[in-house]
């Protein structure tokens, strides 16, 4: 059974009378990918900023690597605790001045054997960044987050700008490197089927709760919850 690395125990957030997320509870193991699925508003994103400090929980706790992730210094956490944005942020400059400015230490053969392992030619490193493609930022940014080898991986949606050829690309490089790894990697997405092309852990989200969880086919094919029919019926009808 795979090491559980980041566990989370009745978590809620609230920001003034607005309830967000309620009593949410789960145990991520290492080198599993999961996807959290659910409805515009329902959480998913919410959830997933929790996770490196991106937001603050109003209530409950959240557990990395054995300790609660307040006790870590924001920026060693997030080394450890990597975020990939909807929409790739990148520093003006070249390519290579992105991951200097990660580590000032870091050499033009690590930058290349990482644009590598996203998929990039090594000539890259000295790109403009203004010049590359929507495709190619995300991956510059996904090969930046590798470099300080985190052990888990949070995506928010992270295909939802791309082309489906680049997006299909770009899932099978998170599912390369989640094994190669040994990461947890954790996946908001707004499509079904792209969860079913990861065809791990399912965790529907509904009213900032967590309506059900299971393997991805049974939870979309065979929801148990409500919640989780009506989820059904209105994105796979």
């Amino acid at each position: 059974m795979n090491r559980s690395i980041l566990e989370v125990s009745h978590v809620g957030r609230q920001v003034g009378d607005k309830v967000i997320l309620q009593d949410i509870s789960f145990s991520f193991e290492q080198n599993k990918i999961y996807t959290i699925l659910g409805p515009s508003g329902s959480g998913k994103s919410s959830l997933l900023r929790l996770f490196n400090r991106l937001d603050e929980p109003s209530t409950g706790k959240i557990i990395f690597d054995g300790e609660d992730i307040k006790s870590y210094p924001v920026c060693e956490l997030r080394k450890k605790v990597g975020y990939l944005f909807q929409l790739p942020y990148l520093f003006e400059k070249t390519v290579l001045d992105n991951f200097l400015f990660v580590d000032t230490e870091t050499s033009e053969s690590q930058v290349a054997d990482l644009l590598a392992k996203a998929e990039l030619p090594k000539k890259m490193i000295f790109s403009s960044v203004e010049k590359l493609s929507v495709g190619e930022k995300q991956r510059v940014a996904f090969a930046r987050m590798l470099l300080t080898k985190p052990e888990v991986l949070l995506l928010d949606e992270p295909t939802s700008a791309l082309d489906p050829s680049i997006t299909e690309s770009l899932e099978r490089l998170i599912q390369e490197i989640t094994i190669e790894e040994k990461l947890t990697t954790i996946i908001v997405t707004h499509s079904p089927e792209q969860a079913m092309r990861f065809n791990q852990t399912g965790i529907l989200l509904a009213d900032g709760k967590i309506a059900e969880s299971s393997d991805i086919k049974s939870l979309l094919e065979n929801p148990q919850s409500d919640a989780g029919k009506r989820y059904k019926a209105r994105e796979l009808s």
